[in-house]
């Protein structure tokens, strides 16, 4: 397996405009967010039905497949998953917020949608594809690299 180091510098290939690295500081997070969000609109009757409880904030299916995807990041490391734990029960609560006030799911798609025509945008700018063409699994680098170039 690769290190979090190695995906980063790969990573950063196709991310060296500062027109692109912009707009992913933007569209990146709004896709996991938006991505969250679909997940959460998701009707949980199985999952109400398994635990007798109902808890929108812990039994909806963002909450299952988050648990999954940060078993990636904590493969890179414990920091990763730290960090992309607060990340996702910040997108959590903040879609809970957001379905409480408006359609969750038509927000969510809207957001997707629109945050997805930016980052082919920067791409284009970039003059480079998209990483996750060659592999599935920056989709989940794209919010830790963020996260890193932010944090420096």
């Amino acid at each position: 397996m690769k290190t979090a180091q190695q995906w980063f510098d790969e990573y950063a290939v196709s991310h060296q405009n500062e027109t692109n690295q912009f707009i992913h500081f933007i569209c990146v997070p709004t896709i996991f967010f938006s991505v969250i969000g679909l997940l959460m609109s998701i009707p949980t009757t199985f999952l109400e039905n398994q635990f007798n409880l109902y808890n929108p904030l812990i039994e909806n299916w963002a909450a299952v497949v988050g648990v999954v995807i940060l078993l990636f990041y904590l493969r890179l490391g414990f920091w990763y998953f730290t960090q992309m734990l607060v990340i996702t029960l910040l997108s959590i609560v903040g879609n809970f917020w957001l379905g409480n006030n408006v359609n969750l799911l038509y927000a969510s798609i809207t957001l997707f949608v629109v945050a997805w025509i930016g980052q082919f945008y920067g791409h284009k700018v970039e003059g480079m594809k998209p990483s996750f063409i060659k592999d599935l699994q920056f989709l989940l680098i794209g919010p830790l690299w963020v996260i890193q170039k932010i944090g420096k």
